[in-house]
């Protein structure tokens, strides 16, 4: 048996844990968000940090069936788009 043989594509995938899952990138002015491929034509979409920006954020993640979000922000710019997934249900 050959240890040094590379494994298959396949074989180094990870399994998919949470498949209705998205991430937003949080920052001051802007939010970068990201569904899998196949949910949305677009699948990475920016949005401003208005209430009316976050709402239609929210909103795209519904059409998109999202079921969970995964964020990654600096200071306290997660907590409005937090407090509007939480009332939708969808952390």
């Amino acid at each position: 048996m050959n240890r040094n043989k590379s494994k298959s594509r396949a074989d180094r995938t990870m399994p998919m844990v949470h498949p209705n899952a998205a991430a937003i990138d949080i920052g001051a002015t802007m939010h970068m968000a990201a569904v899998r491929a196949d949910r949305a034509p677009e699948p990475v979409r920016s949005f401003g940090t208005f209430t009316a920006d976050l709402h239609r954020l929210v909103d795209w993640f519904t059409e998109c069936g999202v079921e969970t979000v995964v964020m990654e922000s600096t200071s306290v710019y997660w907590i409005p788009i937090f407090e509007l997934l939480d009332a939708r249900g969808s952390l």
